[in-house]
């Protein structure tokens, strides 16, 4: 299963960035069973202008990843990512901690939109 996970840098040791649409890179965790077996770093082309957060959906959709762990999402992000199927999860803390609680059953999904949430992401 492929996940990715909003970062503010290139490896499993970055911090969740809080925003999903204008994070500068996505870690995309390819897991098998309950293990990360490898990763990669993208880089969100989309943080900058209008519409990051659907272009960003679309960025991780194309990867194709079946679920999103990042702590803010607004409702047009999470609207295409719901249109694809993805899953979203709140996740915070270093990028393999947010993955692990994952593994692990212990992130809550996200099940709508969180505009605005800008505290606590670390």
């Amino acid at each position: 299963m492929k996940v990715a996970v909003s970062s503010s840098g290139k490896d499993l040791e970055s911090h969740v960035d809080f925003r999903f649409g204008r994070c500068p890179y996505f870690i995309i965790a390819d897991i098998e069973d309950n293990k990360i077996i490898s990763f990669k770093a993208i880089e969100n082309i989309g943080m900058s202008g209008g519409g990051a957060g659907i272009t960003a959906a679309q960025l991780v959709g194309n990867e194709g990843v079946k679920a999103v762990i990042t702590f803010h999402m607004g409702p047009r992000a999470f609207d295409v990512l719901s249109r694809l199927g993805i899953e979203v999860y709140i996740g915070n803390g270093l990028v393999k901690d947010a993955l692990s609680k994952f593994i692990n059953k212990e992130l809550e999904k996200m099940t709508a939109p969180m505009p605005g949430r800008r505290h606590g992401w670390q």
